[in-house]
């Protein structure tokens, strides 16, 4: 059976007589993109499954203010970066009250616990780069990984994020310069 396309999926989602039914069609379609998204920012199985489940619920119960001007996949990405990133200071807050360490202490612990997640199927030098990621502000960890895994244009990220090209491409720059030398110091 076919998949029904974006527009259709809007569509109906505009329409109340439809909504619930066009809701089902979104989760199925949709889910496993929204996952990975959320994964890259996250870093974590169980947490990425968290957090795209409140990504359903607050795409549902705002189903309302979706006007259909943006495309669906950008609407839903943005609702899951915005969840995602919520998540993580929610997380590092905990982390740095319950915690004495210090961020490369962090790091570290993320590194391990990567390697230990049996969801995770990167090997060293992916658990490294994960903890260079992680350890970026926001934005730049945003824009470097829709840029870097998600192979995302500048406008597309412009539109997602609602930020000038000219400030991804600069945040993308340091980012990609923090990452390096996070390398250079590991050696």
């Amino acid at each position: 059976m076919e998949q029904p396309n974006e527009k259709d999926i809007t569509q109906q989602l505009l329409n109340p007589a439809t909504r619930r039914k066009a809701f089902g069609m979104l989760v199925s379609q949709y889910s496993e993109m929204l996952y990975w998204k959320i994964r890259r920012i996250v870093m974590f199985h169980d947490d990425a499954d968290d957090v795209l489940q409140n990504t359903l619920m607050k795409a549902w119960r705002s189903i309302d203010s979706f006007r259909g001007d943006a495309r669906l996949t950008t609407w839903l990405c943005r609702i899951a970066i915005n969840e995602s990133l919520d998540f993580v200071r929610h997380k590092q807050a905990l982390t740095m009250l319950s915690s004495d360490s210090t961020s490369d202490n962090v790091g570290v612990a993320i590194h391990e616990r990567l390697l230990a997640d049996d969801y995770f199927d990167g090997d060293r030098a992916e658990a490294m780069l994960q903890e260079a990621i992680a350890q970026l502000p926001d934005v730049q960890r945003t824009v470097f990984l829709l840029r870097y895994y998600d192979e995302m244009k500048y406008s597309e990220i412009s539109t997602m994020l609602n930020t000038s090209e000219g400030a991804l491409k600069a945040s993308y720059h340091i980012a990609v310069n923090k990452i390096k030398e996070y390398f250079n110091n590991r050696d």
